[in-house]
């Protein structure tokens, strides 16, 4: 088997649903990773119908949804109803995974009410067919730091989304990124950028981002999915126009 690739809608600001499904079938992906936010079509505030109504329009394009990219921090004291809120949409879209960020200050107290609330939340998300992943992002950007705190969980229906950029920004290599992670790990976001002082989302394969060395450490059979962050960079170069290139350049690194 080969990595199945996927695009996140952050490079597709507030892109109606069904221009998004084309765009990716037409580009030759097999997956998308729905922003779930109030400014997007798709987020927990959404009804039945429109749930509904995603959900065919990706099917009938070929289109896997993979993930609800959700915005909860678990070190942070959630609301009851913000990660069940987030499983249902997911169990409802026909997606894998919510991703979730950590968003702590690094203290013990902090990732103890993160394992907390992620196991309370574990039992919902495996009776759901969902599994929770915890994204290499703010105070847990390594390997290690996501790792050691998903150790803690150690539940089927939690996992490790690995985000290539931060763990490098961390200064992990990409070895040791995927040791931490890979007992836990769901799938993995690549891009690009020009250097650790300026993130701004450039081309596959044209910036300083370890890409082959990441995905050459990858299973074979799972995803690999683009987050352009268009949305934070407004002048960057719209995603329609390097979804072609960037679709070739990965499919050199996998096979695909």
């Amino acid at each position: 088997m080969t990595h199945r690739l996927a695009l996140s809608t952050l490079g597709l600001p507030r892109m109606p649903i069904p221009d998004v499904a084309r765009l990716t079938a037409a580009s030759g992906y097999q997956g998308v990773e729905l922003r779930a936010h109030p400014e997007e079509p798709v987020h927990p505030g959404i009804g039945v119908h429109e749930r509904a109504a995603a959900r065919r329009e990706f099917e009938a394009h070929g289109i896997e949804i993979l993930t609800v990219a959700g915005y909860a921090k678990v070190t942070h004291p959630l609301a009851p109803h913000e990660l069940p809120e987030l499983v249902a949409l997911a169990h409802d879209l026909g997606a894998s995974y919510v991703r979730v960020f950590p968003g702590g200050d690094g203290t013990a107290e902090a990732d103890e009410r993160a394992v907390q609330q992620l196991t309370r939340a574990a039992q919902l998300a495996e009776d759901s067919d969902v599994r929770i992943l915890l994204e290499t992002h703010d105070s847990h950007r390594t390997g290690a730091a996501a790792g050691a705190l998903l150790d803690r969980v150690n539940r089927k229906g939690i996992g490790a989304l690995w985000d290539v950029m931060h763990t490098w920004l961390g200064g992990e290599a990409p070895a040791e990124s995927y040791a931490r992670l890979a007992p836990h790990l769901g799938y993995t976001q690549v891009k690009d950028i020009a250097s650790a002082e300026d993130t701004t989302p450039l081309p596959l394969g044209t910036g300083v981002l370890p890409l082959t060395e990441c995905v050459a450490l990858l299973p074979p059979d799972g995803w690999l999915c683009w987050e352009y962050e268009k949305r934070w960079y407004p002048d960057a170069t719209a995603l329609p126009e390097l979804l072609a290139a960037g679709r070739e350049y990965l499919a050199g690194l996998t096979g695909a």
